[in-house]
C-alpha cells in the first residue's frame, strides 16, 4: 500500500496543476541547487531529478520535486533534516507561483506600506488569474584586501530582477545589474590576457585597476506541447553534474540562444542553438563579427538510479550567418558537419550519473574532439588525440554528520582540445572558453565542503589544484585554445603539462549568515599559490541580496 501511495502522490501533484503553465528557471548560483542535489541523492531513484544534468533548472519542476520529497517525509519514507525542511520552505517562498495553496505563514507580518514585501522573499509580488509578476532588488557588496595588493579589493553589484507569466502561456524573466570590480591580481591578469572579465565580457576601466561592466540577461519561455519547453533569450547554460563541465560551462559570457527541451518517458533531449562572438581585439566602436554553435544532449534513465547522456556540439562560422543545416533537431551533428565539407569544429561526448546508498552520487564526462585509435594505444602523445575526461563523487550527510556535504572531482584535458585550424571555429565565445575555464593541456583536482549546521548559518570551502602547460614565446604546446592547432610545435610527445608547466593551489572558504530571506552577510578568505611566485592571501567581508556569490576559483 505504501508503494502505491508513493506512486500516486507525484502523479496527483502533476495532474492537479496545469502542465501547460509556463515556467521560468532558477538562475545561476541560486541557493536551491544544493537542496535539489541533496533531494536527488537522498531519494536515489527520482526519475525527474535525475534529469538535472542540463541547467538552469525549471522552477515548476523544482517545487514539484520538493513537494514530493515533503510528502515522503510526512509518510516517514524520506529522512529530511531540520535544515532540509527549512530550505524546502525557502524554495516555496521564492517560487510561490508554483505552490498551489500557500498558507498565511507565507505572508509578511509587516509589509511596507501594505505594498512592498507582502511576502518575505519578494519586494513586489502579484499573482492573479492570468498574470504573475515578482520584482526584486539585486545587491552585492564586498570589500577587502590582500597580501601583495597595494589597494583595496572590492565588488559592487546593483540591479533588479523580475520574472512573470502571462495567461499561464508565456513566461519571462530578466536580470539587469551594474557592476564595479577590482579583484585579486591573478583575476586582473586574466582580464588583460583575455580582454574580457570572467563570466561577463565587455567592460570599461574603472578608477585604478578596476573594471566597470553591465550585465543584462533575460529570456521568455513557452510550451509547444506538454512535453516540449522552448526558451529564447540571452543568458548562460550548463551541461553536466560537476563543479566544472567539459561540454558547456557557465564561467564565460552569456550567449544569445534558442533552446528546446523535450522530456518524455525515460528521456530528456535538449537542442541548443547559440550565436557567439569569435576572438577579437576591440579598437574603438565597430560591429563585432558573429559565429554560431549547435549542441544536443540526450539523457536517459537507464535504471532508476543511473542516468547516461550523449552530447554533441559544433562551432562554425559562415561570415555572420547561420548555417541552416545545423537546425537539424536529430542527434548526430557530426554527420551534418561532414555533409557540408567538414570545415567546422565538432565534438562529442558521454556523461553519466549514478546515485548509490542514498548518500553518494558518482558522475563523469568523456569529451572527444578528435583522435586516432592506433595512436592512442601507442601512448606517444600524438597531437590529434584531443579529448578530456571528468570523474567525481558527492557524499551528503558525510560521516553521518547532518548537512555536511563533500565533493571530490578530477578534470583532465589533453593539449589542443577545443582548438581548430580556423580561429573562428575554436570552442570559445567573447574571448573566453565555452567549456572549462582552464582551456586545455591541464589536470585539475577539486575538493569541496558545504556545511549548514543550522538553517541560518552556512560554511563553504573549496580547494582547486591544477597543473597546466603554458606556451613559450615561440612554441604552441596546446594549452591556448585560441591559437590555431596548425601552429603546433610538434606532432608527437604532446602530454598534459607539456611546455612551460605551472602549478596552482587555490583554496577559499566562506562563513555566512542569512539575516533575512535571500539576504546574506559573509566573510571570505582566499589563499593562492602559483609556481615561482610568492603565496597570496585575500580577505573580504560582504553582503548580498538575490545575488550569486562571486568566485575566483581558477
Amino acid at each position: 500500500m505504501r508503494k502505491l501511495i508513493s506512486f500516486l502522490i507525484p502523479a496527483l501533484l502533476l495532474t492537479t496543476e496545469s502542465l501547460f503553465a509556463q515556467t521560468t528557471y532558477l538562475p545561476e548560483g541560486n541557493k536551491a541547487y544544493p537542496l535539489l542535489e541533496r533531494l536527488e541523492i537522498k531519494q536515489g531513484k527520482n526519475s525527474n531529478l535525475n534529469f538535472s544534468s542540463t541547467k538552469p533548472f525549471s522552477r515548476r519542476s523544482a517545487v514539484q520535486e520538493a513537494r514530493y520529497a515533503d510528502s515522503l517525509y510526512k509518510m516517514g519514507e524520506l529522512p529530511l533534516t531540520e535544515v532540509d525542511r527549512y530550505n524546502i520552505r525557502s524554495l516555496y517562498l521564492n517560487n510561490m507561483e508554483w505552490v498551489p495553496e500557500p498558507d498565511a505563514s507565507f505572508e509578511s507580518k509587516h509589509p511596507v506600506w501594505n505594498t512592498f514585501y507582502k511576502t518575505p522573499a519578494h519586494l513586489f509580488y502579484v499573482n492573479e488569474k492570468d498574470f504573475f509578476l515578482a520584482i526584486d532588488p539585486v545587491l552585492s557588496f564586498q570589500y577587502g584586501s590582500g597580501t601583495r595588493e597595494e589597494d583595496a579589493l572590492y565588488y559592487n553589484k546593483r540591479g533588479i530582477t523580475l520574472r512573470g507569466r502571462i495567461a499561464n502561456k508565456i513566461g519571462f524573466s530578466t536580470t539587469i545589474t551594474d557592476n564595479q570590480e577590482r579583484g585579486p591580481l591573478f583575476f586582473r591578469d586574466y582580464v588583460t590576457t583575455h580582454r574580457a572579465v570572467p563570466g561577463v565580457g565587455f567592460y570599461k576601466p574603472f578608477k585604478k585597476n578596476g573594471y566597470d561592466y553591465f550585465d543584462g540577461r533575460g529570456s521568455f519561455t513557452f510550451n509547444v506541447t506538454k512535453y516540449i519547453d522552448v526558451q529564447f533569450g540571452y543568458d548562460k547554460n550548463f551541461i553536466g553534474n560537476g563543479e566544472r563541465s567539459l561540454f558547456l560551462d557557465n564561467t564565460g559570457n552569456s550567449t544569445l540562444f534558442l533552446k528546446l527541451n523535450t522530456k518524455i518517458w525515460k528521456l530528456n533531449y535538449q537542442n541548443l542553438f547559440m550565436e557567439l562572438v569569435p576572438t577579437f581585439v576591440k579598437h574603438g566602436d565597430h560591429l563585432l563579427d558573429r559565429k554560431y554553435a549547435a549542441m544536443h544532449h540526450l539523457s536517459m534513465n537507464v535504471t532508476p538510479w543511473l542516468n547516461i547522456g550523449l552530447f554533441e556540439g559544433v562551432v562554425f562560422g559562415r561570415k555572420n550567418r547561420f548555417d541552416f543545416m545545423y537546425l537539424n533537431p536529430i542527434i548526430f551533428l557530426r554527420h551534418v558537419e561532414g555533409t557540408v565539407g567538414s570545415p567546422d569544429n565538432a565534438l562529442a561526448g558521454i556523461d553519466f550519473k549514478a546515485n548509490a546508498m542514498k548518500q553518494f552520487q558518482f558522475y563523469g564526462q568523456l569529451l572527444l574532439d578528435e583522435f586516432l585509435l592506433k595512436e592512442i594505444f601507442k601512448n606517444n602523445g600524438f597531437w590529434a588525440n584531443k579529448y578530456g575526461y571528468q570523474l567525481g563523487v558527492k557524499y551528503i550527510d558525510a560521516f553521518n554528520i547532518k548537512n555536511l556535504d563533500l565533493q571530490v572531482e578530477a578534470n583532465r584535458v589533453r593539449p589542443f582540445t577545443y582548438s581548430h585550424y580556423d580561429s573562428v571555429a575554436n570552442y570559445t565565445h567573447y574571448n573566453q572558453p565555452l567549456a572549462h575555464q582552464l582551456e586545455a593541456n591541464f589536470q585539475e583536482f577539486i575538493g569541496k565542503v558545504r556545511y549548514q549546521p543550522s538553517p541560518k548559518w552556512h560554511f563553504d570551502a573549496a580547494v582547486h589544484y591544477y597543473y597546466k602547460g603554458l606556451d613559450t614565446a615561440n612554441a604552441n604546446f596546446g594549452g591556448d585554445i585560441f591559437k590555431l592547432y596548425s601552429t603546433r610545435t610538434k606532432n608527437y610527445d604532446n602530454f598534459v603539462g607539456g611546455g612551460d608547466k605551472i602549478q596552482v593551489l587555490n583554496a577559499a572558504a566562506t562563513l555566512g549568515y542569512e539575516l533575512k530571506e535571500n539576504l546574506m552577510i559573509e566573510a571570505n578568505v582566499l589563499f593562492r599559490k602559483e609556481s615561482a611566485t610568492d603565496p597570496a592571501t585575500f580577505y573580504n567581508i560582504g553582503i548580498r541580496l538575490n545575488a550569486p556569490k562571486r568566485n575566483y576559483n581558477f
